[in-house]
């Protein structure tokens, strides 16, 4: 059985079994040989290809998905719902993938899948929606490197939701971040009379600013129900299959929107998407195709690299990959559409990073105390294994 725990990282030996470690990135060296893999043996490990073609995956998703959502709103796109529905309507794209993993596994495709699997995944999914619908009304109204600077704020939640839900202790450093992106949020609001695009009212940037940070809580919450799905998931094929009907019924969402704002105002639906390709969008009918299209691919891959990462490492390391991603979001703002970046947003942009690495720094030295106490317990277990009947047990003890 596939073991989603085991990552091709050399620090993993302190967390698994060294004998288990070897033997099952390379079945043909001697267990008894604690010498760690060479570089090429970790490369060929499909545990190591899977997690760097995720990395890959959310790298290229997460920064080209954004700006193509801005590059619709800002040629004249404007139906939100459309823009919605692209977030998640790429799941037909995971259909090859599924396939080539179960010829490789010699199982059908959702074989195993029970009925728990499908009811968590479509209350997942339809959360999914509601995220990406409120992920289109503040990109809509807000500009690239504002959205990206409040979807920061994501860790706070998340952080948040630890301390609720896991009890999880707080730091310095973590109250340090909270602290920083609470106050790069504030100095957005402050000097959002400077930061609108033009056109946009000031209550429409405020109805933005509220979304972004409605995505960001709900992607922070997103996260760990992910990984607690997948907690008894034991193949890559079933994450796969988890994920195409979150992105199917996040889709259903996006479409019952559509069919519902159709009837109210009495255009929309497809009619009324070929409308806007016509005549609605600056840029022509044919680079309004591309950009649709791009976009689906794009959501796409961010959407299954997250969840890919969740799967192999945690959802907090989901979280803060997403996120050291923000800036080149914000930088990718400032260069493709001129976003204004004055001195408000410049130190906006300052405490964000800051409160990000205090943030990161602040993991770094829980997993480190984690792997120094592991590693004086495995030492105590040794003492006392090799101990026998003389009384060294009696004396560890």
């Amino acid at each position: 059985m596939e073991n989603k725990n085991l990552l091709p990282w050399p620090h993993q030996s302190s967390t698994l079994n060294q004998t288990q470690t070897t033997a099952t990135i390379n079945p043909t060296q001697d267990p008894q040989d604690p010498t760690p893999p060479t570089t090429t043996q970790w490369f060929h490990h499909p545990h190591y290809f899977i997690l760097i073609s995720n990395y890959l995956s959310l790298f290229i998703g997460s920064i080209s998905s954004t700006l193509l959502t801005r590059l619709y709103f800002v040629h004249g796109g404007s139906n939100r719902w459309l823009s919605t529905m692209v977030q998640s309507a790429g799941f037909p794209l995971l259909l090859p993938l599924l396939l080539h993993l179960s010829r490789v596994q010699n199982s059908r495709p959702f074989s195993s899948f029970t009925r728990r699997h499908l009811l968590v995944s479509a209350a997942i999914g339809l959360m999914m929606g509601i995220n990406n619908f409120l992920i289109s009304w503040g990109i809509s109204y807000l500009s690239v490197s504002t959205s990206s600077l409040l979807l920061s704020t994501q860790l706070v939640f998340n952080l948040g939701l630890s301390v609720l839900l896991v009890k999880q202790k707080l730091s310095f450093t973590n109250m340090n971040s909270v602290v920083l992106i609470t106050l790069s949020s504030v100095l957005l609001a402050v000097g959002s009379s400077k930061d609108r695009p033009p056109g946009v009212t000031h209550q429409q940037y405020w109805l933005g600013f509220l979304s972004i940070l409605g995505s960001a809580f709900l992607f922070a919450l997103y996260l760990p129900l992910v990984e607690m799905a997948y907690k008894r998931v034991t193949r890559y094929k079933m994450v796969v299959e988890m994920q195409f009907v979150m992105e199917a019924v996040a889709t259903v969402f996006a479409m019952v929107g559509m069919a519902a704002a159709a009837a109210v105002d009495g255009g929309g639906g497809v009619g009324g998407v070929v409308k806007e390709g016509r005549e609605g969008f600056d840029m022509g009918v044919v680079k309004y195709g591309l950009v649709v299209g791009m976009s689906v691919v794009t959501w796409q891959m961010c959407f299954m690299g997250t969840a890919g990462l969740v799967y192999m490492t945690t959802s907090l390391s989901g979280g803060i990959c997403t996120t050291a991603l923000l800036p080149m979001n914000v930088v990718g703002g400032v260069v493709s559409f001129g976003d204004a970046f004055g001195g408000v947003k410049a130190v906006s942009t300052v405490l964000c990073v800051w409160g990000f690495g205090s943030y990161l720094y602040g993991e770094y030295c829980r997993m480190r105390k984690e792997r120094e106490r592991e590693g004086r317990e495995k030492e105590m277990v040794g003492v006392v294994d090799s101990g026998g009947d003389d009384g060294v047990i009696s004396e560890c003890v």
